[in-house]
């Protein structure tokens, strides 16, 4: 007894800490969760109950699109490349080269086009938001919104999410081109069919729910990137840095939602 006290005694100084530190991540992260659906049903009500500044959203919208154009183009066409260069040496080795373009097809419009592109438009456009809002938080600029009796979330955050759920969905369909279009350069330089021949396979292997699948993964993909990073940029405090800390952690969760968020989608696809 007296030589086992003094063991259990450290044993308790040690799991304290951990067990505390475990604690607070969880009850951090019930926040975080709370605070995102909650700043999500509000802007919902708030899409449906006032007036929605067309000229604001316009400007969203070119926003979006401007920020995320080029780079999302430039992810596609490689990705369509590399895929269909795999493919290639995989399906090389049992004869099977003449269905390359079946399968580049397949993996971009269900699966690649929409996350690849979700997760370019979190790191451009979502940090950009957390980082605006952010910027607006520490200045107090959100307070003055709210001192003349405006509502921030029908000013700042209904706009932008608004105009990244529409976006997203048409870089999405960008994507899905142009990705099927770098894979048609690699499949014809190593499997030597002729264009006609590539595009011909992806148009009798796609069906409507190949494309409506990606498409409306893209939609609630726009909607989570948004909602998170007007969230974290809304709750930004500590100054400057803490812009950086909340613009960092904006695209972090958004890409962990975006994966998280794809399986369940795919899945909850199967049955319908």
């Amino acid at each position: 007894m007296t030589i086992s006290a003094p063991t259990d005694n450290i044993r308790r100084s040690c799991l304290r800490p951990m067990v505390s530190k475990v604690g607070a991540g969880v009850v951090s992260f019930v926040k975080l969760v709370g605070g995102i659906t909650s700043l999500a049903f509000s802007t919902i009500r708030v899409l449906f109950t006032h007036r929605l500044s067309t000229d604001e959203l316009l400007k969203q919208f070119v926003q979006v699109g401007n920020k995320s154009f080029s780079i999302v183009a430039l992810i596609a066409f490689f990705t369509g490349l590399v895929i269909a260069l795999q493919l290639s040496v995989g399906l090389g080795r049992f004869g099977l080269k003449l269905y390359v373009g079946q399968i580049v097809a397949l993996s971009i419009f269900r699966e690649l086009g929409p996350v690849l592109t979700a997760i370019m438009v979190a790191a451009r456009v979502g940090s950009g938001m957390a980082a605006e809002l952010g910027s607006m938080v520490v200045t107090e600029q959100v307070l003055a919104i709210e001192a003349m009796g405006a509502n921030p979330v029908q000013k700042l955050v209904v706009p932008r999410v608004l105009a990244t759920t529409i976006t997203n969905p048409l870089l999405t369909i960008m994507a899905n081109v142009i990705g099927v279009v770098g894979g048609m350069v690699i499949t014809v330089i190593e499997a030597g069919v002729t264009p006609r021949f590539y595009f011909d396979q992806v148009s009798r292997t796609l069906i409507i729910d190949d494309f409506a699948s990606g498409i409306i993964k893209a939609v609630f993909f726009g909607f989570f990137i948004s909602i998170i990073s007007c969230y974290q940029g809304l709750a930004t405090y500590g100054g400057t840095e803490g812009v950086g800390r909340q613009t960092t952690r904006a695209v972090v969760f958004s890409s962990i939602t975006i994966f998280v968020s794809d399986f369940f989608l795919t899945k909850l696809a199967l049955y319908f």
